[in-house]
């Protein structure tokens, strides 16, 4: 579990970033950060391995404060993903993955060993184990990059708006991996992001956040879409410009349901049981 007791975060200029931030991440689930740009969710991911220093409060793992930790020891035990996968150019891909590994002390040859294992965890193929990250598609490096995060088997894995720079396609084929391997693999993931569809798709427990970190609803996906906690939420969803509510539509092939842009969302099943209908997709 991870705990932000009352933390706050000034930068040099004076800019606070961060104000009096209290939450409790639960352990094997996935904490979404949403917000928009500046207000603050990079920095709160960051305090949690110590990349940022808080400038009051606490953040503590399982009851004891990261502050009490060396901060590299604490480093390699947390998986980190970032944006832009942020691998090292000049470094194949079974060295990218275990850099870490090595950097703890762990013989290459077992290192490797692990990177081939994460090879298949992510999806990517063995033959990619040779090459550089100059020779890989974006999706390729973003999975290069999770392997890396996962590669001393850490609790907790952050994830710092890892699908933001790939294309909708690919992002929708590595967001649908993570919740595979989420599924498989039960780590705390804190995943950071300004896209609200990411944050409901991957999220148990979804963080809107406002200017400053300010906590302005948190909850899951269902629950803050149900009852969004006020206008800025609501707008923020899409839920009062109408672009969630769903209706039914008759086509050759069955009844979908659609949304407000006329897209569609999910089919319409008929139960075996008693005829009725019961939506499969969409929200």
């Amino acid at each position: 579990m991870i705990k932000f007791r009352a933390v706050t975060k000034r930068f040099p200029d004076g800019t606070e970033a961060v104000r009096e931030f209290s939450l409790v991440i639960p352990c094997r689930k996935t904490t979404v950060f949403v917000g928009s740009s500046g207000c603050g969710k990079t920095t709160l991911l960051r305090m949690i391995n110590r990349m940022v220093e808080p400038t009051s409060g606490d953040v503590a793992i399982d009851g004891e404060s990261v502050l009490s930790k060396d901060p590299v020891a604490l480093r390699r035990s947390i998986g980190y993903v970032m944006q832009n996968s942020g691998l090292l150019p000049h470094f194949t891909v079974l060295d990218n993955i275990a850099t870490v590994l090595r950097l703890g002390g762990t013989k290459k040859r077992e290192a490797h060993e692990r990177a081939r294992e994460l090879l298949d965890t992510v999806g990517l193929d063995q033959n990619l184990a040779k090459r550089y990250p100059s020779q890989l598609s974006g999706g390729q490096q973003q999975r290069v990059g999770v392997a890396r995060g996962l590669a001393a088997d850490p609790n907790i894995l952050l994830m710092d708006e890892p699908f933001g720079a790939v294309d909708p396609i690919v992002r929708a084929d590595l967001q649908q991996e993570l919740i595979r391997l989420q599924r498989e693999l039960d780590k705390t993931v804190v995943f950071v992001t300004h896209d609200i569809d990411e944050a409901f798709l991957l999220g148990d427990q979804v963080v809107i956040l406002g200017k400053g970190a300010q906590i302005i609803q948190v909850g899951s996906p269902s629950e803050i879409l149900e009852a969004p906690a006020n206008e800025f939420v609501a707008s923020f969803i899409g839920a009062e410009r109408g672009r969630r509510a769903l209706h039914i539509k008759q086509t050759p092939n069955g009844r979908v349901l659609v949304d407000e842009q006329g897209r569609t969302q999910g089919v319409l099943r008929e139960s075996p049981d008693d005829h009725a209908s019961t939506p499969e997709g969409g929200e």
